[in-house]
């Protein structure tokens, strides 16, 4: 396993995980819209120091489990199911979100640091996303759990990360008219993400049983 691949597959996994519209991602670009890139970039930094938490928890995590089949089959299991669920919910169920009106105040970039870390440390989706994405990975070769492996991909989810980001402060002024249609779609958006780590899930069960 080479570096850049290992660099590549964390940086094309933060991309997937992180390019649909949510929360963390508007609230970049209204930070930007209303108060300037300074305090946007702010907000990314907080956010992406507790992305990088939450992906090394994840992949030592998915060590874990990966080293006892019988846990990883369990958790591929359990996540299955609630990706599944989480799938038709977002996908048949849950209610287009409004969009959120009035004037933001004027904040200092300390606060919106925080609010960054706040923000995406409420976020529950990377921590399983990423330890499914990783067993996925490593039972296809891609990926081995060996510290500098796991150090290359976390950098690499980060710069997918940073990336992401910083495109949705770049060009949402040139999208802002079409955020409606963003509000309207994104409980599909991201049911559909939902649903392929599902499929992944069950492609890794299926695999074991197989095998």
């Amino acid at each position: 396993m080479t570096i850049i691949s290992t660099l590549f597959f964390g940086f094309i996994s933060a991309v997937i995980g992180i390019l649909p519209p949510g929360l963390i991602n508007m609230t970049v670009a209204k930070v930007n819209s209303k108060e300037g890139k300074n305090a946007a970039l702010w907000f990314v930094f907080g956010a992406v120091i507790v992305i990088f938490v939450q992906v090394s928890l994840a992949i030592l995590f998915a060590q874990f489990i990966g080293a006892r089949p019988e846990v990883g089959l369990l958790f591929r299991e359990i996540g299955a199911v609630i990706f599944s669920i989480l799938a038709v919910y977002f996908l048949w169920i849950a209610s287009p979100p409004k969009k959120i009106k009035g004037k933001v105040i004027k904040q200092r970039t300390s606060t919106r640091f925080f609010l960054g870390m706040l923000l995406s440390a409420l976020n529950f989706f990377p921590i399983p996303y990423y330890v499914v994405v990783s067993l996925w990975l490593a039972s296809l070769n891609w990926f081995i759990f060996e510290p500098l492996s796991i150090l290359i991909f976390v950098f690499g989810a980060i710069l997918g990360s940073i990336l992401v980001f910083y495109s949705y402060i770049l060009f949402f002024v040139k999208i802002e008219t079409k955020t409606d249609f963003f509000m309207k779609n994104m409980n599909k958006i991201i049911g559909s993400i939902t649903a392929v780590v599902a499929i992944i899930a069950l492609f890794n069960i299926v695999q074991y049983y197989w095998t």
